[in-house]
């Protein structure tokens, strides 16, 4: 049976949680969450553990861009469940190639939806991720590139005006 991103991601963000409340390594805190299923699958791993890795050691820069949206909140405050989101989708922006951006956000806001304590948390995931995203493709930070990666309208647009 094929395992899909969506169950790898809540994985994921069930981790996060782990790890944030319990004294645990980051293998204790994902372990116990891999079925045999996910396990068996070598496509399914890969994307676990990258995405897994690429949050864990990029916490501090991944923070940093939510600290620097979320001014009027401190990170303390944020739920745990929220942030732990925030991170997981910022993470797949910035260090999965192969994902677009704006099914990393949809993804998040899904999850959000399923795992957060009150129904404003996939709007507030929605605003932030939005906001950093829009400020990442602002300062070229986003390296992505093939069809759905990135927003090419402006290119096209100038191709279009070049063509003429």
């Amino acid at each position: 049976m094929k395992t899909y991103r969506r169950q790898l991601r809540e994985k994921i963000i069930q981790a996060l949680y782990t790890l944030e409340l319990r004294d645990v390594d980051t293998d204790s805190a994902a372990n116990w969450l891999l079925t045999k299923e996910i396990m068996d699958d070598p496509n399914a791993m890969k994307f676990f553990n990258h995405l897994m890795q690429s949050i864990v050691r990029n916490r501090e820069e991944i923070d940093r861009y939510i600290a620097k949206h979320t001014f009027n909140w401190d990170m303390s405050r944020i739920a745990i469940i929220d942030k732990n989101i925030l991170r997981m989708a910022l993470a797949e922006i910035l260090y999965c190639e192969d994902i677009p951006p704006k099914v990393s956000i949809n993804e998040a806001i899904e999850i959000a939806k399923k795992f957060s304590s009150t129904d404003k948390s996939s709007k507030f995931v929605n605003g932030i991720l939005d906001a950093i995203f829009n400020d990442m493709k602002a300062e070229g930070r986003i390296k992505k590139c093939g069809r759905g990666l990135v927003d090419h309208s402006e290119q096209k647009m100038q191709k279009t005006e070049n063509n003429r």
